[in-house]
């Protein structure tokens, strides 16, 4: 296997292997071109010390030498480069409180997270992989490296990299794994916001972002406990066949694959799979069950988006996205008609991309109150959100 790693990156692991140093692309960047992926950055791991990589290269910047890793620069694009080490103890949750240089290879990648991040290739395509990563890659599988309960010890974000990880290729987490990172979950308290945020935004923004959230609710509530009342609750209510928590994760998925259908840039899916997460948040606090014991949400809208914007604020979102998501979910249950007039008005006041929106809420919110959603007036809602897209004269 040959990757084809770009100019700059080459010219890098040819000069250190020339000064008689290994040297390897690692980590994300041979996971990616393994899958077809284009990586989004090249890390390069090496036997030479910082000072030795650091004497070999004009323009360099010190990144964190204290973990062996200087940046080399060539032709205005920066590359890290990773002397071989081996952690020492955690005190932080997050770095370790010291490093040894080591000159093994796979002392080196015994250190990382998962397998499939622990492969590295050099020039020649000749890939180093001790501990299976192609091979669960090949079978759609998240492990640890060595003792995952080690690992998500040493730093617990990695509980939701994992997660992350699964979401986005559409991977399964091995059952080693798996059951480690429920077991741990609770070090998840100890993680910045965030870091935890970045982590959230992109496992939401998966392929799997609906099945992941159902299979680790208990993960996530470690960290978003207000989700926690939804599971179980039962709405009682002849307009959804679901309790809460399976409404919910059924209108994310829904609301991914209109994202998906309608071309949406990732930051307005985002911001839809996530008004969708947190649209009826609110619905436990105000339920209540009328003489013929059916159950009645009146003001849950309201609600939702109080809780949605203390979550999001604690989250440490930016403003632009706390805003919209919070409109988007006070707005989620208002009435449409399909009247070119009131298209308008409705326009006027929130937007033309603010209204593409909420009819495409309105829609994945349908979509997920019955086993058939085509039925309940879908079909209605989409007319609408056509016209919204076409525009109305």
């Amino acid at each position: 296997m040959i990757l084809e790693i770009p100019k700059n990156a080459e010219t890098i692991l040819h000069i250190l292997e020339k000064a008689g140093y290994e040297a390897y692309v690692v980590g994300g960047c041979v996971r990616d071109s393994i899958l077809g992926r284009s990586p989004d950055d090249w890390d390069i791991t090496t036997s030479a010390k910082p000072e030795q990589v650091k004497a070999l290269f004009h323009r360099t910047v010190d990144t964190g030498l204290q973990h062996g890793t200087v940046t080399v620069l060539m032709e205005k694009e920066g590359y890290e480069v990773t002397t071989y080490r081996v952690d020492g103890e955690y005190e932080d949750g997050r770095h370790p409180k010291e490093v040894t240089f080591t000159a093994s290879l796979e002392e080196d990648l015994k250190r990382r997270d998962f397998t499939i991040n622990a492969m590295a290739m050099d020039c020649r395509g000749i890939l180093a992989d001790p501990f299976g990563g192609q091979e669960d890659l090949k079978n759609g599988v998240i492990r640890a490296v060595g003792d995952p309960a080690e690992r998500f010890d040493e730093d617990p974000l990695r509980i939701l990299r994992a997660l992350r990880f699964a979401s986005v290729l559409g991977f399964a987490v091995e059952e080693g794994t798996a059951k480690a990172l429920h077991a741990q979950r609770q070090l998840l308290k100890c993680i910045s916001a965030e870091r935890i945020y970045k982590e959230f935004c992109k496992t939401l923004l998966g392929r799997d972002a609906a099945k992941i959230l159902r299979e680790y609710f208990d993960v996530w509530c470690v960290v978003i406990p207000e989700l926690t009342p939804l599971d179980g609750f039962v709405q009682n209510n002849p307009h959804h066949d679901f309790d809460v928590l399976e409404h919910t994760l059924r209108t994310v998925k829904a609301a991914a694959k209109l994202a998906d259908d309608a071309g949406l840039a990732p930051k307005d899916k985002l911001d839809l799979e996530m008004t969708m997460l947190f649209h009826d948040i609110g619905k436990p606090e105000v339920y209540f069950e009328d003489g013929d014991g059916i159950g009645h949400f009146y003001g849950h809208e309201s609600v939702s988006s109080d809780i949605c914007r203390r979550i999001l604020q604690r989250l440490k979102a930016d403003g632009e996205t706390i805003r919209r998501v919070d409109l988007l979910v006070k707005q989620h249950g208002i009435e449409w008609k399909d009247d070119r007039r009131f298209l308008k008005r409705r326009m006027q006041r929130f937007g033309v991309e603010n209204c593409r929106m909420m009819l495409m809420i309105r829609t994945a919110d349908l979509s997920g109150q019955h086993e058939k959603s085509e039925e309940g007036g879908l079909p209605h809602w989409r007319s609408q959100l056509c016209r919204i897209e076409e525009g109305v004269d």
